[in-house]
């Protein structure tokens, strides 16, 4: 599967492999959402979105920002209406757990990005020994709102085979890993950065 150390991207049958060997889990996995070299991701309830109009009104990289996030959820049967310029984070429904030796990379719908819909722009990487949801970026580029529903196809998570397994997955206590196992959109903990040099 490897050729000259290079890093392969598994194939459907290959993702199917590895899901039976349960090597890859995704839960709920919808068989029909395995593409040719990817599995399509779906939108959770849930959405963390800035309000700007809590005191201070400005993000300090240094400071927890959790004052300025409201965690709100999508209604079953409507939509949260997206707007110009906004940008939320949101959740996959998915959960997935990663082994030692494969990384994902998560890649928005060409078909939302066609109506300025982007996803990620860059928290893309989810690395080997990674377990839980994926929080995913959305912003609005177009100049009118966009809707979002509860179960919609979101994105799509591809996998690459590394070389070797690592030394060190992410979770291991000597990483510090901040994200593992989350199940709901989780706002940035850059901040600790600051607070763990000292």
């Amino acid at each position: 599967m490897l050729q000259c150390g290079i890093a392969m991207v598994l194939s459907d049958r290959t993702i199917k492999e590895e899901i039976a060997k349960r090597r890859i889990v995704i839960e709920p996995l919808i068989p029909d959402c395995i593409q040719p070299a990817s599995v399509d991701l779906h939108l959770d309830k849930r959405l963390l979105v800035f309000n700007s109009q809590r005191y201070p009104a400005y993000i300090d990289v240094k400071r927890s920002i959790d004052h300025l996030n409201e965690l709100v959820e999508i209604d079953e049967d409507r939509a949260f209406f997206l707007n110009p310029g906004e940008f939320v984070l949101a959740s996959t429904l998915e959960s997935i757990t990663l082994p030692d030796d494969i990384v994902g990379r998560l890649e928005g719908k060409s078909s939302l990005g066609r109506i300025g819909l982007l996803i990620h722009s860059t928290a893309g990487y989810v690395d080997p020994g990674w377990h839980g949801k994926l929080t995913i970026e959305l912003s609005n580029v177009a100049k009118l709102p966009i809707t979002l529903y509860y179960r919609m196809k979101i994105g799509q998570i591809s996998f690459l085979r590394l070389t070797s397994p690592v030394d060190r997955l992410y979770g291991s206590a000597e990483l510090g890993s901040r994200y593992q196992g989350q199940t709901e959109p989780t706002a940035t903990k850059y901040y600790k950065d600051f607070s763990e040099r000292s």
